[in-house]
């Protein structure tokens, strides 16, 4: 599958390549790749069934990483990229680490662990399917109707990111059934009898309880490289709430 990508910086730079997380697309990735262009030649995907992305029924970690392999190599750049990956862009970029160690230079793996999710995001995809787009002239109308069921409103800037005016109307820019047909498959992590070797970064928010400390033994038996750090005052979002530190953690990976 050919994903949906943009590119930042001089093409001398080292390259990095960032994944984004479920219901997200490149474009949440925009400020941190515009700052790291500064010292990196940046790419921004779209996974499957995302974004700009083709869609399809299968969302296994397997097919995904396969996708990100195939941008790799079409750029010429197995082996010689750092992999950035958040959340579910976090398992693909592990998946993919595992599975080819060799097409992986460095790993970095933002706010998720090598572990099986619970099933509370999932939600998310219902709520959204449950709104009456049709039904909606102005994007607040459907911020107002996922308010119901999603008080927090970071989340549903985050979630309204996805959303595109057509025709006079309004689509979610996500296939929201296949999310929901392979959520199974999303909340799971299918590499366990693997280790990539190679420099590993796990960069979590210090207000987020993904990754955790019953976590490190795990993440040490997989990557036997990896470091942790955490970024302050920072959730799940690691990204969008502390840009700065973000863009330099990944220019030192990108330097190193």
């Amino acid at each position: 599958m050919d994903l949906a990508f943009t590119e930042y910086g001089d093409a001398a730079k080292p390259p990095v390549v960032i994944v984004h997380g479920l219901y997200g697309s490149r474009k949440n990735w925009a400020t941190i790749a515009k700052g790291l262009a500064e010292t990196a030649r940046v790419f921004t995907l779209d996974l499957r069934n995302h974004g700009d992305s083709p869609w399809d029924a299968a969302m296994d970690y397997r097919d995904m990483a396969a996708d990100v392999r195939a941008f790799l190599a079409a750029q010429g750049l197995l082996g010689e990229a750092v992999v950035v990956g958040h959340s579910m862009g976090g398992k693909t970029a592990m998946t993919l680490a595992l599975m080819e160690p060799a097409a992986v230079r460095r790993l970095v793996s933002v706010d998720m662990p090598p572990t099986t999710l619970s099933a509370q995001t999932v939600g998310y995809a219902k709520i959204m399917l449950d709104v009456d787009l049709a039904g909606c002239a102005r994007r607040a109308d459907v911020d107002r109707a996922l308010a119901a069921q999603v008080p927090d409103q970071m989340v549903r800037l985050f979630l309204l990111q996805s959303l595109e005016s057509v025709d006079g109307g309004f689509r979610w820019k996500l296939n929201l059934p296949a999310i929901l047909d392979q959520w199974t498959q999303i909340a799971d992590f299918p590499v366990a009898d693997r280790t990539y070797d190679g420099p590993t970064l796990f960069l979590s928010g210090a207000k987020s309880d993904y990754v955790r400390p019953e976590h490190e033994a795990e993440i040490r038996r997989l990557f036997p490289q990896a470091r942790l750090e955490t970024v302050p005052d920072a959730g799940h979002w690691v990204h969008a709430e502390q840009p700065q530190a973000v863009i330099a953690a990944l220019a030192a990976e990108a330097a190193a």
